[in-house]
């Protein structure tokens, strides 16, 4: 059943301000969530964790399989990083223990970009699912975070400034064209709307990932402040505790006055220190977490450890923003793209790999000339990983791998860029050197067709006037 009737009048007799005080069902004194995996389905859930948090009789179940960790491929070429076989395998042991224990499921993001293709994907396999193991009828609400890009060129002819984040500028049209696909960042609305309408399970377009975990504690009437920093704590499963192990069962807790975090692992803990670390993860500055609609703030946080396991957190605060706006990401086709990898050794050419990069690209230069193409280097042994912002500056290690990309408006094209930059780093010419057998070792007699190209076309933000502007529903029955 599409729900465009029933969100329509909810718009229409609620502000912004009152979303949360929307249908709030009976107050409960806590709220108990287990989160099994910090990322669904990029690798297996830990199933014996999984099995002690299920055991502890959780109120929801729920996890976020998305991230631009994966860059912006998936989302430009509209695939998963993941096979299916492992996505499946997490949605099952989430269903299947959901439905146990009668109590619902979310899931956000969806095939880590929440695009509509990823989001009808997870509801097929929930409903191949739901008929494989015979389970009773349940309602299975989904929503839709793609954005037409026509909607967004028609916002900004109409004067319309759709604002770029972490120095990005302004949306430009050149810009917008060179994009295939755009999703909007989902915050706690979606989801809210759907456990309104008695949704069991709920899998979800692009969302922030706090967000999977605080619209629940909201929707039951805890405050905003302690359900975003549940989501927080939650949104990357057992990166929260110590020691380190991923994929491994969470437990979180929230009350009107703290959050409190438990490791399911038994060789795992929530220390005061894991868990205030992890509030500081993955961001610019580490104690503000931006969502649609305020930001939570984490800078007078306060952590206790009350058990071995558990540690409790009070001190958060939710502040609203002045103005309605959304997170827009968007990826672009730059090419086809091929893949080649060298090895050195030879202490010579080592210390002249510059000049013996510098070769390979003046005889790409002299057959494809300077534009059309990309030609990329990667010198792992050196600074591979930081690039520029390697700080250890001496000489590199005894041998080196070089990655190659070439990247092209064809395949054919981008095969010969790439087998030109590539083998010509064996025929580089380099003072002093009298032999003829070359400098380099090739891990690949040839080269590999890689993925196309994709780059980020959009970090920016929408104004909307309503929180579900961008987004679109849908409840059925499944059995």
């Amino acid at each position: 059943m599409d729900t465009a009737v029933a969100t329509k009048s909810l718009r229409m007799g609620f502000s912004l301000g009152c979303w949360s005080n929307i249908l709030r069902p009976f107050r409960m004194k806590s709220l108990r969530i287990i989160c099994p995996n910090g990322h669904l389905g990029f690798a297996p859930i830990r199933v014996e964790s999984f099995k002690l948090g299920v055991a502890a009789r959780p109120d929801y179940i729920a996890a976020d399989p998305g991230s631009d960790d994966v860059g912006p491929i998936p989302l430009g070429s509209d695939t998963s990083t993941t096979p299916r076989a492992w996505q499946t395998h997490d949605l099952e042991q989430m269903l299947l223990a959901s439905r146990a224990l009668g109590v619902p499921m979310i899931i956000g993001s969806s095939g880590d970009t929440g695009s509509n293709s990823r989001v009808d994907l997870y509801v097929r396999i929930i409903k191949e699912l739901a008929a494989k193991h015979r389970l009773k009828r349940f309602k299975l609400g989904y929503f839709y975070s793609e954005v037409d890009k026509e909607h967004v060129r028609r916002r900004m002819r109409a004067g319309e400034t759709v604002e770029g984040l972490d120095a990005h500028g302004a949306l430009s049209e050149s810009e917008l064209d060179a994009t295939e696909r755009i999703v909007a960042m989902a915050g706690v609305h979606p989801f809210i709307e759907l456990l309104q309408q008695g949704a069991d399970v709920i899998i979800g377009g692009r969302s922030s990932d706090s967000c999977v975990f605080a619209a629940p504690a909201i929707h039951h009437g805890f405050p905003q402040a302690q359900a975003y920093y549940l989501g927080k704590v939650l949104e990357c499963a057992s990166f929260c505790a110590e020691p380190y192990g991923g994929k491994e069962t969470v437990l979180g807790e929230v009350t009107a006055e703290d959050v409190r975090v438990t490791a399911m692992h038994p060789g795992q803990r929530c220390t005061v220190a894991s868990v205030s670390g992890h509030a500081m993860y993955e961001r610019s500055n580490p104690y503000f977490e931006h969502v649609a609609g305020g930001t939570l703030d984490m800078s007078e946080c306060r952590y206790e450890q009350v058990g071995d396991k558990t540690t409790r957190i009070t001190g958060a605060r939710f502040r609203p923003a002045a103005e309605f706006r959304v997170k827009l990401e968007g990826a672009g086709k730059v090419g086809e793209r091929y893949v080649g990898m060298v090895g050195i050794r030879d202490p010579y050419t080592i210390a002249h790999v510059d000049e013996v990069i510098a070769w390979a690209r003046d005889k790409v230069r002299e057959r494809f000339g300077e534009t059309g193409y990309e030609l990329h280097y990667t010198v792992y042994g050196r600074n591979g990983v930081m690039g520029d912002l390697e700080p250890l500056k001496h000489r590199p290690a005894h041998e080196l791998c070089i990655l190659v990309q070439g990247v092209a408006p064809s395949a054919e094209m981008a095969e010969e860029v790439c087998m030109t930059g590539t083998r010509q780093m064996f025929y580089a010419r380099l003072p002093e050197v009298k032999g003829s057998a070359g400098g380099v070792a090739f891990a690949l007699d040839e080269v590999l067709r890689a993925s196309p190209a994709h780059r980020w076309t959009l970090n920016h933000t929408l104004r909307c006037e309503h929180p579900m502007e961008l987004f679109r529903t849908k409840i059925m029955e499944v059995s």
